[in-house]
């Protein structure tokens, strides 16, 4: 990367990059109009308004819109601490 000399050995996995730079944010929510640098992030704030919620804890049923929420929400069954 020109910018922050940041190295890449996918000229896409580059391109993605200098979004950051840039400030580009080509993916545009058709609900609300926020706008992201990568597709997946779309994706992953459509589920805001389809309120779907793809990750299931196994131990209590709550399901989540990320798989890192429900990373998080197992603590409260395995006792382990954040920090």
């Amino acid at each position: 990367c020109q910018h922050c000399d940041k190295q890449f050995r996918q000229t896409h996995h580059l391109s993605v990059h200098q979004r950051v730079h840039t400030r580009e944010k080509p993916f545009k929510c058709q609900h609300c109009g926020k706008c992201f640098r990568q597709s997946n992030q779309l994706s992953v704030h459509q589920r805001v308004h389809t309120g779907e919620k793809p990750f299931i804890c196994q131990d209590c049923g709550q399901r989540f819109r990320m798989s890192q929420h429900l990373s998080n929400h197992q603590r409260v069954h395995t006792g382990e601490r954040a920090f």
